[in-house]
């Protein structure tokens, strides 16, 4: 039976709506805003208390602003442009390095610096934050601080060899080419980050850092209409289209040498996110809307790793998605992480929005009522970090890499693609 859009819209946006406003929106604010110091606090256990980690990372700080600035832009209160310009404040006075340009990665909650070395994963979302805050606040001492550090990445972090970015730099943007990254250093929780939990060579190029600098330089450069981030936006969504995917296995793959070489040896790397693919999909559609570039071109590709993550990586029984597996098998890391259910909810209505294929309003349908079950903590708010195969919640309400990001700008997202289907 075929699915009718306007009724997808009638059945979810009502429920979608509840979530983003008492469950998110309700637990993040004000309880995450500093008022004494600026920024926000983003160490919450699973009962909702503070769990006793009150340094800032830059990761989570820029994401938060840039969500504050996003919901503010949404109608969801003027309170949260007062979040969006306390967060911009502590960015901009506490954690930008003055002397060299860029942001620095941890200070305390005070601002002191805790580590001073700049990655272009920490940066993009800084760019991001900026940018969404600049749309929401009309203040140009943001655009002036969006372009400051866009034109700091074309001066120090592009690479005009090889393309893309160099990643990983001392304070003073000399690149680092020994030893770990900051990306090896993640607060412990019931798992890594976003990734496998295996060294990096500083040298690495990831798909995960040029997909978020493409997530950034999409919202720049609708925010300033820049000429070079164009240019840049173009060869990212080349990238993220093309460079990283594995056309014989119809998935992409995260670890690159310098000249963009796949790195397959390692087994830690001969893996597929599920996450990260769906992911893409949806934000290389965003930047193709920006670049006025036809979905058409990529609607092959899309439909290919969609293909992949949903042989490999879905779980028919429940819905939901699981968080990674090696090449052709099915998903070893069994847990469903709250932010891969976040991007998949998103991706799997731009598919149907652009295909019209019902499959994937059935994964969205399927994925949200698994979300709704299992993530979401109506009790204490905001929703659990993971979800165990026995349909257990672990984790944390928030972490250094765990804000109101990946489900708050998921449920933004899918209000406004069901409010286009049902006004289509």
């Amino acid at each position: 039976m075929s699915r009718d859009p306007a009724t997808l819209a009638e059945a979810y946006l009502p429920r979608l709506r509840e979530n983003l406003r008492e469950t998110v929106i309700d637990f993040w604010y004000p309880r995450a805003v500093d008022t004494e110091h600026g920024g926000f606090l983003t160490s919450y256990d699973a009962e909702g208390e503070f769990a006793g980690n009150d340094r800032k990372m830059i990761v989570t700080q820029a994401r938060m602003v840039w969500f504050s600035a996003r919901l503010y832009r949404a109608g969801y209160g003027d309170e949260l442009l007062d979040a969006a310009e306390r967060g911009f404040d502590f960015l901009t006075g506490e954690m930008r390095d003055d002397d060299h340009g860029g942001y620095y990665w941890e200070v305390e909650r005070d601002g002191e610096v805790v580590k001073p070395n700049k990655h272009m994963y920490g940066q993009s979302f800084v760019l991001y934050g900026l940018a969404e805050y600049y749309r929401a606040s009309d203040d140009e001492a943001a655009r002036e601080a969006a372009v400051e550090l866009f034109e700091r990445f074309e001066a120090e972090a592009y690479d005009h060899e090889h393309g893309g970015y160099v990643e990983y730099f001392e304070p003073d943007w000399t690149p680092i080419t020994e030893g770990g990254t900051y990306l090896d250093n993640i607060e412990p929780d019931w798992s890594p980050k976003e990734d496998v939990d295996a060294e990096l060579d500083p040298t690495t190029k990831l798909m995960n850092t040029h997909l978020h600098l493409m997530e950034a330089l999409t919202t720049f450069y609708e925010a300033t209409g820049h000429d070079r981030a164009g240019k840049r936006l173009s060869e990212l969504l080349t990238i993220n289209t093309n460079t990283v995917v594995r056309k014989g296995l119809g998935a992409c793959t995260d670890k690159y040498a310098p000249d963009w070489q796949p790195l397959l040896d390692d087994e830690n790397y001969r893996i597929v996110s599920y996450g990260h693919d769906v992911e893409n999909v949806w934000l290389t559609m965003d930047a193709a809307d920006a670049l006025d570039t036809s979905l058409n071109y990529y609607r092959d590709l899309y439909e290919t790793l969609w293909d992949y993550s949903l042989e490999y990586g879905y779980d028919d029984d429940h819905g939901g998605f699981y968080f990674y597996g090696p090449f052709d098998e099915p998903a070893t890391s069994r847990i469903k992480a709250w932010w891969v259910q976040a991007e998949a909810l998103t991706s799997a209505l731009r598919m149907y929005e652009l295909t019209g294929d019902d499959r994937y309003a059935d994964v969205f349908a399927e994925t949200y009522e698994f979300v709704d079950e299992y993530h979401v903590d109506r009790e204490v708010g905001e929703w659990h970090s993971g979800v165990t195969e026995d349909l257990e919640p672990v984790g944390r309400k928030g972490a250094m890499y765990k804000g109101a990001y990946h489900n708050g700008r998921a449920l933004i997202e899918c209000i406004e693609a069901l409010e286009r289907l049902q006004d289509a």
